[in-house]
């Protein structure tokens, strides 16, 4: 499977997408701190969260460091830029920023 790829199927779940909101949000959470965040929302075990996050570490959004008893986990961004990069820029930025403004604005009215 091809860099792209791989992020896209990992993008294309929510609750991996959620573990980047978590991790942008607090890079640097352990499985039991990501799994504790998870279930305000969804009811999962750690085992379950354990699957994703290899998901996303396989598609590289994700990197691990072992610290201590500890696991840690950080929010590698440089795939979804390259997704960015490449496909963003096909099309007119300013059009596309301008439609997702709206798009945000009408959601939160």
């Amino acid at each position: 499977m091809g860099d792209d790829d791989a992020a896209f199927k990992a993008l294309a779940d929510p609750t991996r997408r959620r573990i980047l909101d978590l991790l942008h949000e607090l890079d640097g959470r352990t499985l039991s701190e990501l799994e504790t965040a998870i279930a305000k929302h969804t009811e999962m075990t750690r085992f379950g969260v354990m699957k994703h996050v290899k998901v996303l570490a396989a598609a590289g959004l994700v990197t691990t460091e072992r610290s201590g008893r500890h696991t840690r986990h950080y929010l590698n961004p440089v795939p979804i830029r390259l997704i960015h990069d490449r496909w963003i820029s096909k099309y007119a930025e300013a059009q596309v920023a301008a439609l997702s403004d709206l798009k945000t604005r009408l959601e939160s009215s």
